[in-house]
């Protein structure tokens, strides 16, 4: 009797045994088809072409040099694994959405929205596809977000191209603080271009100005708005607005004639039809949302929790053309505007 449940026991043993062995020799090969999976994806992520579109509102200094910032730090990063499709739509709404309609059937791998309409567009045609924005003022008033955080909580991050409100006013204080009336002059459909006028009117009737605001609805009647605004202002304010960006020329043959200078909310307007602006550099907004881009494309970080990122720096600038022909002089620590560079663009 000992005998056999001694040989019983041994029996088990030895099947125990080679149960052992078959789980570590499955073990083994489950490890090494893992690796050989990673090593393959590896080397398709190392030769990943990734798709692009960039929808950018409408050409003008501010939005190109953004655009630009973003391709090139794509370019830096994926160099050949990357390729761009830019798109402008011309200042229509419209076109914006078709275009964002027509990276969605395309299944590009990120939209880039550059300006404020652009991305709505792009939040409209798409839930799932990562859209990185730049030039946007705000992204909670853009995109209707109450309780703003710092983060969308959809497939929408970027970066910001808000300078500050309080040191324009500040600014404008500073170079007319005898002035009285103050004039905003944006267009009606640019709801960050509202959200600006608000805030600043604040700041500026904190200095002791009548502010009033004067709108247009698209370029066909900026030259009749500005030419109002003229009439009843000392000084004009024109934010980061696209619209006014387009038709700075415009808005400039108007003012300079009146002479009525204008602080602009950024400098490519400034450019265009401004005296000064505390700006910053839309290159590197551009370059910051390219490299938020690839951290979504290549390492997958969610877009809904990036926080959205702001210009570092702010630079007293002013336009020389425009002081000369208003003969004011600007203070030393203001940047004179290559007016050469604006030119050529």
């Amino acid at each position: 009797m000992k005998k056999k449940i001694l040989a019983t026991v041994l029996a088990s043993a030895l099947a125990l045994s080679m149960v052992g062995c078959g789980t570590d020799a499955a073990a083994k090969k489950e490890a090494e088809s893992s690796t050989a999976q990673t090593a393959e994806s590896t080397e398709k992520d190392a030769n990943q072409t990734y798709n692009v579109g960039v929808l950018q509102l409408v050409q003008h200094p501010a939005l190109d040099t953004a655009t630009e910032g973003f391709s090139d730090a794509l370019k830096d990063k994926l160099g050949d694994q990357v390729e761009i499709n830019v798109q402008n739509a011309s200042g229509d709404t419209a076109t914006c959405a078709t275009i964002a309609t027509s990276f969605v059937s395309d299944n590009v791998d990120l939209i880039m929205a550059n300006a404020t309409p652009a991305m709505q567009a792009s939040a409209t045609a798409t839930n799932s596809i990562p859209i990185v924005a730049t030039s946007i003022t705000d992204y909670g008033t853009a995109l209707g977000i109450k309780d703003w955080d710092g983060t969308t909580g959809m497939n929408v991050t970027g970066t910001s191209d808000l300078a500050p409100l309080d040191g324009q006013a500040e600014m404008l204080n500073e170079l007319f603080p005898d002035a009285k009336e103050v004039g905003i002059i944006y267009c009606s459909g640019e709801d960050n271009s509202l959200y600006q006028a608000n805030q600043i009117t604040e700041y500026l009737e904190g200095y002791g100005y009548t502010v009033t605001a004067y709108t247009f609805s698209d370029s066909a009647d900026v030259a009749t708005v500005v030419q109002s605004a003229c009439g009843a202002s000392d000084v004009l304010y024109v934010p980061t607005d696209n619209v006014a960006a387009s038709c700075a020329e415009t808005i400039n043959n108007v003012a300079l004639t009146a002479g009525v200078p204008i602080i602009a909310g950024e400098e490519g307007i400034c450019k265009g039809c401004g005296l000064a602006t505390l700006s910053i550099s839309y290159y590197d907004i551009g370059y910051s949302a390219g490299l938020m881009a690839y951290e979504i494309l290549v390492n997958g970080k969610d877009p809904a929790t990036y926080e959205i990122e702001y210009a570092p720096e702010f630079t007293k600038e002013y336009n020389p053309v425009i002081a000369e022909e208003l003969g004011i002089t600007l203070p030393d620590d203001y940047k004179a505007i290559d007016m050469e560079e604006n030119a050529e663009e």
